[in-house]
């Protein structure tokens, strides 16, 4: 179906359910078909696939989803959506719907009830202002995940695949870097989605390491460290690291740390790579 087609079928469906998008929930549906099949060539969706898919919407992409997949799992925070999605995806009996917020389920319940505990490759259409919590809990609560293919805003993408000494590099791109490899796979106009977004959006694609490419002791004790170095990005390492709460690290340390490892006294977190976070990490490890 052309975008034109999708966008007149989404706007006759909203309408039909009387259906109104509700800013919470941060709702913007995607109706280029270009940029959906874009997605699902990106996720590379094989008949063997179980798909985690964040916030359904509509339903669009999740018809897509199970005519490639061998099984859907689509979860939806919007109970109003829940008749629309019954409804649009009647025909597939491979999609199981979960009206739940994906921060409060157990992901790896259902990935275990699903899919046997196996991988499963996650797509998703992300509120913004929620988009970070998302992948780090999908990251930190060491879900089975094969790869992360989602929308977000062109600025968080872009922070996601930022390397050191540039203005988008801080703490998202070390946690992201340090649990996948990110590839942003399309930059996506406002006028894809209805209602238009006020800020551009891009897809990528997080594919997870097997094993994270640092060896760290303690990975808490890593990220504290990145935060603490990023919390005031004009301060030093040293005096960020210094005075943050928690870390128990004293300035005589951090610039004997540094030393040992050498580099300046008045480097700041910028400048640092994983593997030197991870090196100053084991350094001021009790």
């Amino acid at each position: 179906m052309e975008e034109s087609g999708i966008s007149r079928a989404t706007v006759e469906i909203m309408q039909k359910h009387d259906f109104r998008v509700r800013k919470k929930y941060g709702q913007n549906f995607l109706v280029d078909p270009r940029v959906l099949n874009k997605i699902i060539e990106a996720a590379d969706i094989r008949r063997e696939d179980c798909v985690l898919e964040i916030g359904p919407g509509l339903g669009t992409m999740t018809a897509l989803l199970a005519q490639r997949a061998g099984r859907v799992v689509a979860v939806e925070i919007d109970k109003m959506l829940m008749p629309i999605l019954e409804e649009t995806l009647s025909g597939y009996d491979n999609v199981i719907l979960i009206n739940d917020d994906i921060l409060k389920v157990d992901m790896k319940n259902i990935v275990e009830a699903y899919n046997g505990g196996r991988p499963v490759k996650v797509v998703a259409n992300l509120p913004y202002y929620i988009t970070t919590p998302i992948i780090m809990a999908l990251f930190e609560s060491h879900v089975p995940l094969e790869s992360v293919t989602v929308m977000v805003q062109k600025e968080v993408a872009d922070r996601m695949k930022a390397e050191p000494g540039t203005k988008d590099y801080g703490a998202l791109s070390l946690a992201v870097q340090y649990h996948a490899r990110p590839e942003i796979v399309a930059n996506v106009p406002p006028n894809c989605f209805i209602p238009r977004p006020g800020v551009g959006s891009a897809v990528i694609r997080l594919s997870r390491h097997k094993e994270p490419p640092v060896r760290v002791k303690d990975e808490t004790m890593l990220f504290a460290l990145i935060r603490a170095s990023f919390n005031q990005r004009r301060k030093t390492l040293v005096n960020a690291v210094s005075n943050a709460q928690g870390l128990n690290v004293t300035k005589e340390q951090a610039l004997q740390a540094l030393e040992r490892l050498g580099l300046s006294p008045s480097v700041r977190g910028e400048e640092l790579s994983l593997e030197q976070f991870s090196m100053l990490a084991g350094e001021l490890q009790p």
